[in-house]
């Protein structure tokens, strides 16, 4: 085998491995989302850290939550867990989105040269 034959084995060969490792992050990746979603559900619930809103003239300096209206509480920490849900969908449509790319680029990679491999393997 000549120095060619060996760079283009090697080359198959790192072209199939890195369509297979993608196609494995990518389908890891799905099944975590999956997991979480449907199974663990408080797997990735948001935590609640308590916080107050803050009228802009006095945004230097704390603000007793005595001095906050009870009604605008309840209004800010709606607003709030909202926020968080909406948030917290986003991050799993990005998720799937980047694991689904993953496996839609990995497999025809990983396919196209393996079959390679094969064929050069008869």
């Amino acid at each position: 085998m000549n120095a060619k034959e060996w760079i283009r084995t090697i080359y198959l060969y790192l072209a199939t491995l890195v369509g297979l490792i993608l196609i494995i992050i990518g389908s890891v990746r799905l099944i975590d989302l999956g997991l979480k979603a449907f199974v663990f559900k408080g797997a990735d619930v948001p935590i609640n850290y308590p916080t107050y809103p803050v009228p802009a003239e006095r945004s230097m300096e704390k603000i007793p939550a005595e001095e906050i209206a009870p009604e605008d509480m309840e209004k800010f920490q709606k607003e709030q867990a909202k926020a968080e849900m909406e948030n917290l969908a986003r991050e799993r449509q990005r998720t799937a989105a980047s694991s689904l790319s993953m496996i839609i680029v990995g497999f025809p990679l990983f396919l196209f040269h393996w079959r390679i491999v094969k064929k050069d393997r008869k």
